[in-house]
């Protein structure tokens, strides 16, 4: 029997002709893609400006320049997230501040960020989970008390809102990527979107190599880096742009079907959904019991051919670097610890077949019921 993969990304004949032409015209970098990409993508989202970038990692770094974060500040984040969302504060010699999360959605309690804060707090960075978009309101009470940026890595979450408004645009600044696994794709890839012409331009001269906007090549008015979006990827983008409504519906079918096959499941956790948001469903995570029944859910479903994993175990504070230069250790955020540790994902993609879903979920229950002890 085939495994059924965890992801795929949805390409077709329009990406590979895309990028056919790019590569026929011999402009393979900062060429006429570029801009179009940058400046439909802000379209979608809804602000004035986008600044590709070849990672959202990279994108996040730059957020911290443009923030001029440095040595001794503090920046509020989440433990449950994948490492890039608190690294690029280390690379400015910053220290990320974890704050709980609450256990529904995954996302940082907002509950808990105020007790956090200092007077070497410069941000907070918050992440929308699994496209899951955090409760802005009273994060943005709280930024405005204490005169804090917030930083939206919504790397994960492209298409999903909070009230009726795209995430992205509640921050000074929004981060999104084009990892394979995300909902769009660019192989690589990633965007900054912000409604300020300043961090824009600061972003756009950062990302290559500290050039102004002048046009010199050689004429550097910033210590910068080598984060350009190449003209390939930009093609590529801007094809998945164009299907970006159709994946969104298409992967919230998926997730809709899986919910209405897994939901009664007693033990079975299936992922909640704030009446407030309307979510764009990047992974379908499941939690159960604790971490011994959850490793043998793993080892049955692989065995049985439906690729499935844990996601974010350990969490942030625990892997091993951010323990040894922190001194972080087990129970210091446990809510994040729990749901880290008891929590899967299953296969999930456009183009999934009914066939497929129906085989997952059968699978998922048979294992369940052969993990109890």
């Amino acid at each position: 029997m085939l495994r059924i993969p965890l992801a795929r990304p949805y390409v077709g004949d329009e990406e590979v002709k895309a990028v056919s032409m790019v590569i026929r015209s011999g402009i393979l970098s900062l060429g006429p893609r570029l801009p179009e990409f940058e400046n439909k993508f802000a379209d979608y989202i809804g602000v004035k400006y986008a600044i590709a970038v070849n990672s959202g990692t990279s994108g996040l770094h730059l957020c911290m320049k443009a923030l001029d974060i440095k040595p001794g500040d503090e920046i509020i984040t989440t433990p449950f997230s994948f490492v890039a969302s608190s690294n690029p504060a280390i690379f400015e010699g910053a220290k990320p501040v974890f704050v709980d999360i609450e256990e529904r959605t995954y996302n940082i309690d907002p509950a808990k960020i105020e007790a956090a804060v200092t007077k070497r707090t410069k941000a907070i960075v918050l992440v929308h989970v699994f496209g899951q978009p955090c409760e802005m309101d009273p994060i943005i009470k709280i930024a405005d008390k204490y005169d804090l940026v917030i930083v939206e890595d919504a790397c994960e979450a492209i298409g999903a809102t909070y009230k009726n408004k795209r995430v992205g645009r509640f921050g000074k600044m929004g981060v999104f990527a084009f990892y394979p696994n995300k909902q769009i794709t660019t192989g690589e890839g990633g965007m900054i979107v912000t409604n300020d012409e300043k961090t824009a331009k600061i972003c756009r001269s950062l990302r290559n190599q500290g050039r102004d906007d002048s046009g010199e090549w050689l004429n550097h008015v910033r210590i910068g880096y080598n984060y350009r979006l190449d003209e390939m990827s930009c093609a590529v983008g801007l094809e998945q742009l164009k299907k970006i409504g159709f994946i969104i519906k298409k992967r919230n079918e998926i997730a809709s079907q899986y919910t209405a096959n897994l939901e009664s499941i007693e033990g079975l956790i299936t992922p909640y959904a704030s009446p407030k948001t309307t979510v764009s469903w990047w992974v379908y995570y499941l939690r159960i019991g604790n971490t011994k029944e959850r490793n043998r859910v793993l080892e049955y479903l692989n065995d049985k051919g439906v690729s499935s994993r844990g996601y974010f175990d350990p969490p942030i504070h625990l892997q091993p670097i951010y323990k040894k230069i922190f001194g972080y250790k087990k129970g210091d955020f446990p809510i994040a610890e729990k749901v880290a540790s008891s929590g899967f994902i299953i296969p999930f993609f456009v183009g999934l077949k009914n066939k497929e879903i129906n085989r997952v979920c059968d699978t998922v229950k048979q294992a369940i019921r052969r993990s109890k002890p």
